[in-house]
């Protein structure tokens, strides 16, 4: 657990670090991308696609939440440190390399921005690799860095278009709404939907008992990803029809799979979840009976409103407390199963079914007497 503490502390050291040098010139660049009405402007509008997609990667992920610290910094890592590294690489490359501008839109653009969004999830099977438990989790935190990447980049285009600097007209009004519906009605998706093969290929490489393919897999996945963004940036050298055309025969069908692909995967969790916890109880780890108040949701839901109900927010906290252990050890039993455990499993093991020995006292589900503080 030692080692586990050490690797959290350097990784939160190391993002609050960048977050912060990456937030400086970004901030900078912003301000002075237009004046100041333009730049609110731009910052609303882009703004309203973020809370549609960070609530939909909330409930993909909610069988087994990520620590809500760990989405925010993915998320002010997209913001900040991808878009600012993307930006310094383009910059480099451009000055010393002489990219033209369709060299950079298809290819440059794709393996910085693929790049310096992936180092999140590499920094996490690094250092933090305890809160990668498969593919489920490559994505939520993928989406987060896409998310946050995808906001800040679409402040400066929007900015861009109603300045009239982006080299596509007088700007104002019409310029900007054009890039609004394109840029954040019809694929706000976009940078979440690449950088999400990155995200499956690090989930594949935490479930793996093979050691080339945690090697690969994350490589693979990058390599996706910079495809998938070049196919995307360069339908627009193409014009409207080739624009429109990788739209709707490509990037909309692979949208589609990638959802049902997180779907499925969500529901693969609660049955993954169910047989770990039923393996554990046969080991006399945890009860039995509380399974059910764990695996499905509404359960969990009206478990904890059942203890605020008769004990209160103190109750309450307990219930989420317990509910919480319990399924980080469901986690972590069922990559043991897998022959996938952590170095660290038996320690970790040992800490989840103390905390939830200490807690079950105090809890009480449906039908079970509520117990006297």
């Amino acid at each position: 657990m030692l080692q586990t503490r050490r690797n959290s502390i350097i990784f939160t050291v190391v993002v609050t670090v960048l977050v912060c040098l990456g937030a400086a010139p970004i901030l900078v660049i912003i301000a002075l991308s237009g004046a100041p009405k333009s730049m609110l402007l731009a910052t609303v509008l882009a703004a309203l696609p973020v809370g549609p997609l960070v609530g939909a990667y909330l409930w993909l992920d909610r069988y087994e939440p990520e620590p809500r610290v760990l989405l925010a910094f993915g998320l002010l890592w997209g913001g900040f440190v991808a878009t600012g590294a993307a930006l310094l690489l383009q910059g480099l490359g451009g000055f010393f390399v002489g990219f033209d501008e369709a060299q950079s839109l298809a290819i440059v653009a794709p393996v910085t921005e693929e790049l310096s969004k992936g180092l999140f999830l590499f920094l996490l099977l690094w250092w933090r690799r305890a809160e990668l438990d498969g593919i489920l989790d490559g994505l939520v935190y993928a989406g987060m860095v896409g998310i946050g990447f995808a906001f800040v980049e679409n402040i400066l285009y929007l900015a861009a278009a109603y300045n009239g600097t982006d080299g596509m007209g007088p700007g104002g009004t019409g310029a900007v709404t054009s890039v609004f519906v394109v840029r954040c009605l019809f694929s706000p998706f976009a940078h979440p939907l690449f950088t999400s093969f990155i995200g499956i290929g690090v989930g594949i490489a935490v479930g793996s008992r093979n050691k080339l393919v945690r090697v690969v897999s994350p490589l693979v996945g990058y390599a996706l990803a910079v495809i998938a963004h070049a196919t995307w940036n360069s339908s627009s050298l193409f014009g409207l029809e080739g624009f429109v055309g990788v739209y709707l025969v490509l990037m909309v069908p692979a949208f589609i799979v990638m959802l049902s692909l997180a779907v499925w995967w969500r529901r693969s969790e609660r049955r993954m979840l169910a047989a770990s916890l039923q393996d554990a109880a046969r080991r006399g780890l945890i009860p039995a009976t509380d399974i059910d108040w764990v695996v499905h949701l509404s359960g969990r839901r009206q478990a904890r409103a059942f203890a605020r109900q008769h004990g209160g927010k103190q109750a309450e906290e307990a219930m989420e407390d317990y509910q919480q252990a319990l399924i980080e050890l469901g986690f972590l039993h069922y990559r043991y199963l897998r022959g996938t455990a952590p170095e660290d499993f038996a320690a970790r093991g040992q800490a989840y079914v103390e905390r939830i020995n200490a807690v079950r006292p105090y809890v009480a589900f449906p039908g079970q007497v509520v117990p006297h503080r």
